[in-house]
């Protein structure tokens, strides 16, 4: 038996995404006619398959500290907020993990917010759901508390085996979001999470020493789809909601095919089904603040939309957010 998670509800901790930032790595490889890595040779009905047409690969430089630090500078900017304003930095990220120092306080430091605190957390794909739980736990335990950055970044390309269809697929980003806390009148703002963990399933999805490359086994579409939509109907239920009522599902991409059976299993039309998957691909944690500040960026995400995000990711994690931008 699955264990539910405590019911959660941030209705009213005042906090809101007021700022989203994004960075993507300088190189941005298409997928058009065929395409030749590490010495094998994809015919163009592969990349249409898969569904990604262009994705980008990070160069030696652009660490996942340097990703991060751009992004969370983006996100900072598009607050209109100084680094010296913020309590709390939480950086996500699962392809580079080492052992010591964690990576956040680097990027606390590069950016600034030398009065943060700052760690790292992971939960693989679910990352970002997990750091921006987690920081608004602590944002509400500390009174004297107002702002947090989260950050999730990824080079997801470094973890497809060469040779394999995950090279048409995995792709490196990093998105940050500014949350904290505002006006208790403000109907935007953060309105519920929920992450769980099945770990009967956690060897599902593994990438292990000394490659680390990604290691699927072949059950991981049916069990994404069911996780996504078990995390969907949970936050759905608990707050009164039927997909009709939100405006957009924002969620971590894995392929069509988990694409198609989500949209499906909760009757959502495809217009409001929205990942920038075909030009980004899978981008690991950094999935979802990537599409939100894309978006957002063109006007199609606007204040007042209600978005519901919802990912899952090895360990077996599955998890999401519901939010009023």
């Amino acid at each position: 038996m699955h264990r539910r998670a405590e019911a959660r509800t941030w209705t009213n901790s005042t906090l809101k995404f007021t700022g989203l930032g994004h960075y993507y790595p300088r190189t941005h490889r298409t997928h058009d006619g065929e395409v030749t890595l590490d010495g094998r040779t994809y015919p163009p009905k592969t990349a249409q398959e898969l569904g990604v047409r262009a994705l980008h690969v990070a160069d030696e430089d652009e660490t996942v500290e340097f990703m991060a630090v751009q992004a969370a500078n983006s996100a900072l900017t598009n607050a209109d907020r100084d680094p010296g304003d913020l309590d709390l930095v939480v950086l996500a990220n699962w392809t580079d993990r080492q052992w010591i120092p964690e990576i956040a306080p680097g990027v606390a430091a590069a950016l600034g917010a030398h009065g943060a605190l700052a760690f790292d957390v992971c939960g693989a794909c679910t990352g970002f759901v997990h750091g921006v739980q987690t920081a608004a736990s602590m944002l509400t335990a500390h009174p004297g508390w107002k702002r947090a950055i989260v950050v999730a970044a990824d080079r997801f390309t470094r973890r497809a085996r060469p040779g394999t269809r995950g090279q048409l697929v995995f792709g490196d980003a990093a998105g940050a979001v500014v949350l904290e806390k505002g006006d208790p009148d403000d109907p935007s703002g953060l309105i519920d999470s929920v992450l769980d963990c099945d770990a009967a399933e956690a060897d599902t999805v593994a990438a292990r020493a000394p490659e680390g490359f990604l290691r699927p086994k072949p059950e991981l579409i049916d069990l994404a789809v069911r996780s996504s939509l078990k995390v969907a109907d949970n936050l759905l239920t608990r707050n009164d909601l039927k997909t009709s009522d939100i405006d957009w599902l924002v969620p971590h991409p894995g392929n069509n095919a988990i694409h198609a059976g989500v949209r499906d299993g909760l009757d959502l039309e495809p217009a409001r089904f929205l990942t920038n998957f075909a030009e980004r691909g899978n981008t690991g944690c950094a999935s979802i603040p990537i599409a939100l500040s894309e978006y957002a960026e063109k006007g199609v995400v606007r204040s007042g939309d209600l978005v519901l995000s919802t990912a899952v990711g090895s360990g077996w994690y599955y998890g999401g957010l519901l939010y009023r931008m």
